[in-house]
Order: C-alpha cells, then structure tokens, then sequence
C-alpha cells in the first residue's frame, strides 16, 4: 500500500474558517462518494463550523486521564481499525496530552499517511516552528504549540485560507470566533490590525515561497531552462572590484519597483584560485546585499560569462545586472568581455543591465599566478640530479661489460629527467633533458665520443627523448604545481573558514585568536597594537608569545585594521601571498577586541542598571511599605501610653494585636529583604539533607487563614533532597502569595505534590484571576507585584526570594494556568538518591 497524500488549509490567524472549508471539503468528497471521516476536529462552539459536522462520520476519540482530569485525544488505533480512504484530522500543530501514543498530533497523522490513508488538517502560520520568533515580536505571545516546517512542506497540497483583517475583526465582534467574555480581550491584543496584517503577509509570503519550490521543482524534473517570469529575480554579477557597490544599490532600486523581487550577489571564483578580487572589498558587499535584503553567492566557474548564465537559469533569474567593463581599449585584444559575452548569449527570457559607474576604463589587475613555492634544498637537489644524474649514469653505464642498448639507456636517462621535475621544477627538467640528449648523442649513439649520429633511426630516437622528457617534465612540473596550490587553497579555506565559524559562534577569546595566528604562520609572538590618535604612543591591546613587539615598525610583519589598530608578527618575512590570510586574522581580531569590550561595558551596565532598580526600589519599600507597619504600631504604642483616655480591656487587646500583626509584618518585609540581599551577593548555601514533605509543608502554611488551603501530599511520595528551612521558606511564600490573590467564595487553595520519575512536584493551585503568558516571569523579579495588588501589601519579593531559594536548591518554581482560571505555581524539586516509594506514582489533584 501507498503513502497516503497530504493536504493543509492554510491560515493566517484563528477564525480565518481553516476548519469551515475542510469540513466543506469533507461534504463535496463524501457527495462524490468517498470514504471520509473525521478523525478530530474541534468545532470550539463556533455554531457554523459545528453544524457541518452534521452528516460526517466521527471515529470514537480516546479518554486520557492526567493531573486529575480527563483529555480527549485522537484514537490513532480507531482510525488505522477504520482504515477510511480520507481523514480530517484538525489543529496539526497540537500538543497530544502525556500519556498518549505520540507527542505532537502531526506524528499522528504521519502514522495515518504511513497506512496510505489521506489525510486533510488545518494549522495556522504562527505554528510553524521557523517563524516563533518572529511571530513573537509581532505579536508579544511565544506559541508553545509548535510543527516543523518541513512537515508541512512535505505535504503534498497546501491551500491558504486568507482573510482581510477588517474582515476577520468583524466576525471576532460577531461573536463567531470567541466567547462574548473573551472578545473585547482578543481585539485589543491579539487581533490588533497591526498583528493581523503581519500575520498575513508572514501566510502570503510562506506559501508563495512553497509555490516557488513546486515550480522549481516541476522545471527540473521537465529539464526546462528557460526563465518562466512568475517573480523578478535580479542577479548582480560581482567581480570583487569597487564597482560591486554601485551594481548592487542599482539592483536593490530595480527590486523596489515590484513587490516580492529578490536579490542575488554572484561572485565567481576560478578552479584554480586565481583572483583579483579584494576579500575586504567582496567581505563588505556581502554585507551590504545582505543589509539590503539580498543573498550572496559563491560560485566556482573558470568559464565566466557560461557559470553566470547557468547560475541565472538555475535559480529562474529575469535579469542580470552587471558593471561596465574595467578594460582598457587595447586589452579587448584577448575578447569581447564578460558582459558583451553574456549579453549575447543570455536570450530573450534574460534581460541584461550594464550598468555604468567610476572605474570605466580605468583598467583592472591581471590575475597573478603563484607558483609552487619549493623550497632551496629541494631545487638544489634537482639541479644536481638534473645535471649531475645524466653524467654518473653514463659512467655507470659504460663500465658495464653487456649494455642494456640504446632504448634501455633512453628510459633510463628520462626517468632522472623526471626525479628532477618532480625535485627541482621544470627547470631542472629541461637542464636533464639537454644534459641526457648530449650524453646519449656523444657515448651511447655510433660513432660514439661525437656529436655526429650515423644512423638515422638513433637520431630520431635522441629527438623524441628530447620532446618526450621536455612534455613530461612539463606535466610533471604543472602537477606538482596544482598540487601545492590546491593544499595551500585547502590550507586557506581552512583557516577561513575556523575565522568564520568562531564569527557565528561569537568566540571572544582574543589571546586564543592570536596564538592561532602565531601557529599558523610559524611566528615566534604575536601582538595586537592599538593607539587613540595617530600622535600617541602604540599600546598592547592583546599579545601572545615571548617579546612582543610594541610598535608596528619593529615587527617582520604588520598588518593595519583602520586607522588606529594594527597586528604585528615577529619572527620572519611572510610572503605576499600569505597577506590575504592575514588580513582575514586581523579583521577577526578586531573584531573581538570590539566584542570583548562591548560585552564588559554591556555587563557592566547591566549590572549598575540593576543596582541602580534595586537601590530605587528598597527606596521606595523603605519609604512606604517599611513605615506603613511602624506607623501603625507608633499610633498602637502612642495610644496605649496616652494618660488622656482610659482604655477598656478590649481596647488594649485590640491595639495589642495591631501591634503585633504590624511587627509579624515588619518582620516578614525585612526578612524578604535581607534574603534578597543574600540572592544578590550569592551567600546563599543550602544544607541539603532527606526529608519528606509532609514534614516541612504543614509548618509552611501557618501564616495563612484556617481553612483557606485543601493539603494533599500522599504518604507514598519519596523522600526530597533539600534544605528545610529554605524549603519551608518558598512554600509559605508561594501558599500566602495564593491565598492573596484567591477568588473569595471559591474552593480553598489546592496544595498537591506527585512524584514525576526522578523528581517531585508540589503543586499550589488557586482560582484567582490568573496571569497572562507575557507576564508570568515578571512575577519572579524583584520588587514586582502584578496587576492592581495595594500598596502596603508587600515589597513584590515573596516569589523572586522563592525562586531564588528553590534554585539553589537545585529544583525550580514556575507559574502555569489553572484549567478554569486562576495561577498554578509549580515547584519541582530532586527526589533523594535512596528515596523508596510504597506504591505506585500518586497523581496530584486538587479537590474541591
């Protein structure tokens, strides 16, 4: 059996009526007589989408129980049983409830598909996984529920299901999207026009790259090469000369003509790495077609005007843009140049642009070509077996009593012929080949001891020695040269690419750098100088290796980087061609010295930002919340120390108490301070020990009101690995923060723990008006109380102090949504090593 096929509806945003037109997908199929069912599909009381349910067959879902409530899922075993030939199968990016057969709804959905089984879902374009990010920013709201990308690519059919945004606002205000409760909160949040109209331009410009692979994809499978013009496609030919930036803001100007152009940089390097091209100047054009929304492009290709053309088909170009010739009149001898020849030989679906600009004519660099560098032993060696091997051959030769003959003695003399090209070079090579000719002409060739040949065959036989060792001295010669130069074209990639991969990385690590640069290029130090102006002294900024140098002059090799840095090498003279890879190193460490103190200074005043809110805000606690308890306990004392008034017993009692609920809260306040102040400077050392949590939960909750807090912590639970106190601490911190902002007349505060493999989870749950995603971290940070919590009520710190407290004890503290409203704190802290249980795990649950 076949895989079954794919097909997705599209969406911008909830409500655009994805599962409206898959449901009326459903009805035309089954009208047509095929076998279809509905999976799942949640129809979120939405009374148009409910009532095309009517008339489809629904598969029984499953029932999974977790955290003491019961989730519906899709029974993935009911509908491979069923086996229909289409399955509408709604909300592909869901999160399937723990405990179910898959974790994601789309690994469901691939079992279908695996059973050849047709499968029709919806999701919405901030589900997919590569656009969380930038769906956050637009909107403020991370999704959790997330599909990789390539899920829905792989789908064999994707519709996009748009609506306007007015449009979609409307039926929000028509009630047929959310509840009448929950509309007002919607328009102004999430369904904003700005959010909306991003949303569908993110909807519209994924699928239309989708549809772009499609035709892609159809144009070489048919092998067409000819440009089919569905979207302007500019590519800027680049040379690495300084009229790149010219041709590239032409383009960019042509590209904002038409809406949905793109831009495409090529630069075409030769096979054999020789080039004129600027790495400084292509490194800053890179940069800036990036900056302007563009790609850039490498491409090897020694025919230029055919790789240029062939990359324009392959990514489906409509133009190219490309600078007027640097030539000189006279240099046109050698052809008619890149951009006539492209022009030529585009055809008419590629229109070429010839763009003038300054270096008209002003002549460019020929391609220097660098030879292998041998090395002095190596060519003196070739020399001597060049010139000196022929002669001891020929001795050894005639003291022979049966000589091998004349065709021998030819191979003989052209294998040193070629031990010298392979040594020496190709000089050497040529200096054997006349030295053997002469030594086979004068002993070896009748009449022997001239330079005379009786016999014409030897004559011939001495001419083709001498072509055949010139030839292979050649090849061998251009062999050994393309070798050298393809390992120090590896050797450089290398190196660049290390440059490049600790760029992306953000290595900042510049005494690592510079001793890279020391091994590299075998130096004996390595010194990065700097100086403020050009009149003040060099300083040293970065050194590795003994006796840097302190000024760019006193160094073998200096490398500038601006006005005002400079990288100074001892230790030897490098050749000019290892300059280029220099440059590249020093870019870089420029580069980090920046980093390095952008990140001090970046720490810095992160740090004396925080200091700077944390000295306002014990202020602002000091001078309110602080004299708030000691003002009621000075109007108590100042009351009873009156002579005027004569008390009552009652009354003493009363202003009694008030004194001592102002100093429990005097005490409460200043404690959450000084254990603030111990989170801050890291004196914070827990004594972690064994212990069971009804032991320490139960004293947590004496603060609180008699009856406002339902416990439930199972007998069976395993022991926890932590310090008491500050246990105790965070839980009577997060229990009173609960009954705080509990919904009177409500169940009591539910305290629940369970025990989660390594791991125990103590739960507080409570029914108030809960916390938005975009705010449930700001609750931990200091000095934070959310929403319209009175003064007096506390200095915002309970929550940041537990936190605090349950990380150093190596466990955490998190806010989740109560099903039915309200805030669920969760602490999750490690079981012991040797902790035993008696049962089985207990799930929490919060009765009611």
């Amino acid at each position: 059996m076949g895989r079954g096929t794919l097909r997705i509806y599209l969406g911008a945003a909830p409500g655009v009526g994805k599962t409206y037109a898959m449901l009326s997908e459903a009805h035309r199929r089954v009208e047509r007589g095929t076998d279809c069912v509905v999976a799942f599909v949640e129809h979120h009381a939405r009374p148009r989408t409910e009532v095309l349910l009517h008339g489809l067959e629904q598969v029984r879902r499953s029932e999974i129980g977790y955290r003491g409530a019961v989730f519906t899922e899709m029974d993935v075993d009911a509908v491979l049983e069923r086996a229909p030939a289409v399955a509408l199968v709604d909300e592909l990016a869901h999160t399937n409830v723990p405990g179910s057969r898959n974790a994601k709804r789309w690994q469901d959905v691939e079992e279908l598909l695996k059973a050849g089984i047709d499968v029709i879902s919806t999701v919405n374009i901030q589900h997919l996984e590569s656009l969380g990010d930038v769906v956050e920013s637009i909107t403020g709201v991370r999704q959790r529920e997330t599909v990789p990308d390539e899920v829905v690519r792989r789908a064999d059919q994707i519709e996009l299901v748009d609506m306007s945004p007015q449009a979609l606002r409307r039926r929000m205000a028509h009630g047929n999207i959310y509840q009448p409760d929950k509309m007002d909160a919607a328009l102004s949040n999430y369904f904003r026009p700005g959010n909306l109209t991003a949303l569908r331009e993110l909807a519209l410009l994924w699928t239309a790259d989708r549809a772009d692979e499609y035709l892609q994809q159809y144009r070489g499978e048919h092998n067409i090469r000819t440009t089919w013009q569905a979207r302007e496609r500019i590519v800027v030919g680049l040379t690495g000369g300084p009229e790149g930036r010219t041709l590239i803001r032409r383009a960019s100007r042509m590209a904002a003509k038409g809406s949905g152009s793109e831009i495409l940089a090529v630069y075409i390097a030769r096979s054999d790495g020789l080039t004129s091209a600027s790495p400084k100047e292509l490194t800053f054009q890179r940069t800036l077609v990036e900056d302007l929304g563009g790609t850039f492009h490498h491409v090897i290709g020694d025919d230029i005007p055919a790789a240029l053309l062939e990359f324009a088909r392959g990514v489906n170009a409509t133009q190219i843009v490309l600078g007027s010739s640097r030539r000189k009149t006279w240099q046109y001898i050698y052809g008619p140049g890149v951009g006539a020849t492209v022009a030529r030989e585009s055809g008419p679906d590629l229109d070429v642009h010839i763009v003038t600009h300054e270096e008209v004519a002003k002549g460019r660099g020929l391609p220097i070509a660098r030879g292998a560098r041998l090395g002095r032993a190596r060519i003196i060696w070739g020399w001597l077996v060049g010139v000196v091997g022929p002669l001891l051959l020929a001795v050894f030769l005639r003291s022979m009593e049966d000589a091998p003959g004349l065709a021998n003695d030819v191979l003989l003399f052209l294998s040193l012929t070629v031990a010298a090209a392979l040594l020496g070079g190709l000089r050497p090579a040529l200096a054997s080949a006349a030295v053997g000719c002469l030594v086979l002409n004068y002993w070896f060739t009748p009449p022997t001891h001239t330079l005379t040949v009786q016999d014409p065959e030897n004559l011939v036989a001495i001419v083709i020695f001498f072509a055949v060792a010139v030839a292979v001295s050649s090849v061998v010669d251009l062999a050994a040269r393309r070798t050298h130069q393809a390992a120090r074209l590896r050797a450089e990639s290398e190196i660049l690419s290390f440059l490049a991969g600790s760029v992306l990385r953000g290595e900042t690590a510049l005494d690592a750098l510079l001793e890279r640069v020391r091994e590299t290029f075998a130096m004996e130090s390595v010194a990065l100088l700097e100086r403020s102006s050009d009149v003040e002294p060099w300083t040293r900024a970065g050194s590795v290796g003994p006796a840097p140098v302190t000024r760019p002059d006193d160094a073998d090799v200096d490398m500038p980087v601006g006005d005002h840095l400079a990288l100074a090498l001892s230790g030897r003279v490098l050749p000019a061609e290892d300059r280029r890879v220099l440059g590249a190193f020093a870019a870089q460490a420029a580069v980090v010295l920046d980093r390095q103190r952008l990140v001090g200074a970046a720490e810095e005043a992160r740090r004396l930002a925080e200091g700077n809110r944390i000295r306002t805000a014990l202020l602002a606690a000091v001078s309110h919340d602080l004299r708030t308890p000691l003002a009621a306990i000075k109007a108590a004392v100042s009351s009873l120390r009156s002579d005027d008034v004569a008390w009552s017993d009652e009354d003493e009692a009363e202003l009694l108490e008030g004194i001592e609920d102002g100093a429990d809260r005097l005490d409460h306040l200043v404690g959450n301070l000084l254990d603030m102040s111990r989170l801050q400077t890291g004196t914070v050392t827990p004594l972690i020990r064994e212990i069971d949590l009804d032991e320490v939960v139960p004293m947590a909750l004496g603060g609180v009101p008699e009856g406002s807090v339902d416990l439930d912590i199972p007998e069976t639970l395993p022991m926890v690995a932590v310090d008491p106190g500050l246990l105790e601490r965070v839980v009577a911190n997060v229990v009173e923060n609960a009954v705080k902002y509990h919904h009177p007349g409500r169940e009591p505060v539910a305290v629940a723990a369970s025990a989660l493999g390594d791991r125990v989870e103590l739960r507080v749950v409570d029914r108030g008006r809960g916390v938005p995603d975009e705010a449930k971290e700001r609750i931990f940070e200091p000095f934070q109380r959310y929403g319209d919590a009175p003064r007096g009520a506390g200095v915002g710190l309970g929550l940041a102090v537990s936190r605090g407290f349950a990380e150093a004890m190596g466990g955490t503290l998190d806010a989740e949504d109560t099903p039915g409203g309200g805030l669920t704190m969760v602490l999750t802290l490690a079981a012991a090593p040797g902790g035993t249980r008696a049962g089985p795990e207990v799930p929490a649950r919060a009765t009611s």
